[in-house]
């Protein structure tokens, strides 16, 4: 009878677990200022991936082996394209982590697929892990971007 109640937690306390996961997997969360580290490489590691200094960007991390990546790549097309007429519109950039390590590791980048919003100055605003929520995603994209729309 005591394993049966000893079980019966165990059970109760992975699902409560499992659940406070899964309802913060693809939030935008709002990253901490940057420290500014003298010569990090930083810039010259998001310039070599193709941030453009005066616009937002979108900059997701994937591998061909990545499952949800291909799901990343839609929610952020779709949220992409609709600010495409804002003042500053936001630029999608892809990284495969295979392919730029360096990068992964200057962003600390743990698991896949991570997303980051970057500002026009390619400072680090936003970042995600997972498949983003699209409201969320788009809602923070019009701030960066500077569209008067929030949705």
């Amino acid at each position: 009878m005591i394993a049966l109640g000893v079980l019966a937690a165990v059970l109760v306390a992975a699902a409560g677990i499992g659940i406070l996961v899964r309802r913060n997997e693809g939030r935008v969360r709002d990253s901490a200022p940057a420290v500014v580290v003298p010569e990090s490489g930083r810039s010259a590691l998001l310039s070599e991936a193709g941030v453009i200094a005066g616009r937002p960007t979108v900059l997701h991390f994937s591998a061909d082996w990545c499952g949800p990546c291909a799901a990343v790549r839609r929610v952020v097309a779709a949220a992409v394209a609709e600010l495409s007429t804002a003042a500053a519109p936001p630029l999608d950039l892809e990284v495969d982590i295979d392919a730029n390590p360096a990068l992964a590791r200057e962003l600390n980048v743990l698991s896949l697929p991570t997303t980051f919003l970057l500002d026009a100055t390619g400072q680090e605003r936003f970042r995600i892990a997972g498949v983003p929520k699209a409201p969320d995603l788009r809602r923070s994209l019009a701030e960066l971007a500077g569209s008067g729309r929030s949705e």
